[in-house]
């Protein structure tokens, strides 16, 4: 089919293509203004971005990072250390708290991400060193990890905070009267009558649930697994029977348990203790001796009211640390004040009002994140779709390997970036994350978008004499851009979505008020990060459209 073409308007809208024998077909054109300068200077822009975050992560001031795991307590001892450190040198203090479970936050400090953090003898020798066999004594226990971190990681153990925090296994009182339970044997033989509900890091490690049932040899128990703080909720409304507890959580004051005795010994001894790198010591050797002033200084006791001022006081977790370094005489009432978290307490009002400038620099640390990440996954995925295609024999393998990240777990994604070179816990490893994250839509909208381009159409730019870019840039991507743009408002809706996990890896945003109103079970906490997460999907999305909407006019 041969013919000629002519312009009803210079590629706008609609053009007329006159085909032989004086026939005449018009068909809809949309132009859009592509301009290769300006896509390089911006991908140049975010390439620079990068560099700098980078940079700004490994700087060499003089800095260190101190952090904590999930739950309360892990992010008392954190505050504790940090404002000590603050107070008696002249260090500058960087805070990750609510890294995750053990292992992301032991193999951020072997990886150089963070310093220093509270850990726990016990889960030293059964999950990072994964001994297999029962661990002795508290004092050998002890001397053992800190033998074993010292030669095997690099880092280094200093002495006990004070307490010993050991796993419980916690039932209502009207529970153990009904069954008879006074000891965790006492368990056996009525696993199909009571319903478990077990911490979601209790269910997977070897001194939790996997150990404790081979021990006691349990069968046929239905488990369910939860986030630790609010199984204590769960508990107390009767939607479980059995939880796991740690000795010195808050809500043990709080909830009418009973604790069954460990007649077999099998959890090990949990002394709490500052786990700080090797090299950090060396760096900053004055740090061994100003962290020894917390030695032997919290009691199991102490410490259970420290977490219940917390959890049920409703007081932000650094005016809890900062108090007992001032009750304890370790700084003055005049040290440096670090301003705490608004977690609940007071009228609605006065909650939002305290929330409002937290929620505006979440806001920007959340923008950041996604908006990176999503202009990183346009300036690949397209090309990559465009090329897909023109060349479809490999789109299988292409959008199956895109579909395969796609099914890896966020949180999974997010600790595998964690001992990658130049990420670490930073908002680099949450941007590469959520980049990844984009790339499936992104280049399955613009790859089909372009295959289902009227042939016609195509065939009609050919036959007028239309270069392939030239029918690419002017044919194929503008009618392409609806689907493709459909595309890139599903990846921004996704990021912003799987970016409220980036602050299990310390890189900010949104999900910071909702990680920690879980495991404080604060529904305001939780909304505070959740509507302005939401409203800010709906908002990019609806701008998204807007801006689909203007390239069509």
């Amino acid at each position: 089919m041969l013919g000629t073409w002519r312009e009803k308007k210079p590629l706008r809208r609609v053009a007329t293509v006159e085909f032989s024998r004086g026939l005449q077909a018009t068909v809809p054109i949309q132009h859009v203004p592509f301009q290769p300068r300006s896509g390089v200077k911006l991908f140049g822009a975010l390439i620079v971005t990068l560099v700098l975050f980078s940079q700004a992560a490994f700087s060499q001031d003089k800095k260190i990072t101190v952090a904590s795991k999930t739950f309360t307590e892990s992010r008392i001892l954190a505050e504790i250390v940090a404002q000590l450190v603050e107070a008696e040198t002249d260090i500058e203090v960087e805070r990750k708290h609510g890294l995750g479970g053990s292992l992301v936050v032991f193999t951020a400090l072997k990886e150089g991400a963070v310093d220093l953090y509270p850990e726990y003898t016990g889960t030293g020798w059964a999950v990072v060193l994964k001994r297999k066999e029962a661990a002795p004594d508290p004092l050998r226990t002890y001397i053992e990890v800190k033998k074993a971190f010292n030669q095997e990681f690099g880092a280094t153990v200093l002495d006990p905070f004070g307490f010993n925090n050991t796993y419980i296994v916690a039932v209502r009182k009207d529970t153990a009267d009904k069954y008879g339970l006074e000891s965790v044997s006492d368990i056996k033989g009525k696993e199909d009558e009571l319903r478990f509900g077990w911490s979601t890091e209790f269910l997977n490690r070897n001194d939790g649930w996997p150990g404790l049932a081979k021990t006691y040899d349990f069968k046929n128990v239905g488990v369910r697994g939860m986030e630790h703080g609010l199984a204590y909720q769960a508990i107390g409304e009767g939607n479980v029977d059995v939880i796991d507890a740690y000795s010195t959580d808050g809500k043990l004051l709080k909830y009418n348990l009973t604790f069954l005795k460990d007649d077999k010994s099998f959890f090990p001894p949990y002394q709490a203790i500052p786990v700080i790198k090797k090299s950090t010591i060396e760096k900053y050797p004055e740090l061994k001796s100003v962290l020894s002033r917390l030695a032997y200084k919290i009691s199991e006791e102490r410490m259970q009211k420290l977490n219940f001022a917390v959890e049920e006081d409703g007081k932000p977790f650094e005016d809890v640390a900062r108090q007992f370094l001032i009750d304890e005489k370790l700084i003055g009432e005049d040290s440096k004040k670090t301003k705490g978290i608004a977690i609940g307490g007071g009228s609605i009002s006065e909650f939002v009002a305290a929330r409002i400038p937290i929620t505006l620099r979440l806001l920007g640390e959340h923008l950041l994140l996604t908006g990176i990440a999503v202009l990183l996954g346009i300036l690949v995925a397209v090309p990559i779709g465009i090329w897909l295609a023109q060349k479809e024999a490999f789109s299988g393998v292409v959008l199956g390997a895109a579909g395969v990240i796609q099914t890896i777990p966020s949180l999974a994604l997010l600790a595998f970036m964690i001992p990658i070179p130049l990420l670490g816990l930073s908002m680099q490893s949450a941007i590469v994350a959520l980049f990844l994250y984009s790339l499936l839509p992104i280049v399955r909208n613009t790859f089909t978008g372009i295959k289902e381009v009227d042939p016609d159409v195509v065939e009609a730019g050919e036959g007028m004499g239309l270069t392939s870019r030239e029918l690419l840039r002017h044919v194929q991507l503008p009618l392409a851009m609806p689907t493709i743009m459909a595309g890139i408002r599903t990846a921004t809706v996704i990021s912003i979505g799987v970016a409220t996990l980036a602050a299990f890896i310390g890189a900010g945003g949104l999900g910071e008020p909702i990680i920690t109103g879980l495991q404080l079970n604060s529904p305001r906490l939780i909304l505070a990060g959740a509507i302005p997460a939401a409203l800010l999907a709906l908002l990019a999305d609806w701008g998204l459209g807007w801006i689909e909407n203007r390239m069509a006019s």
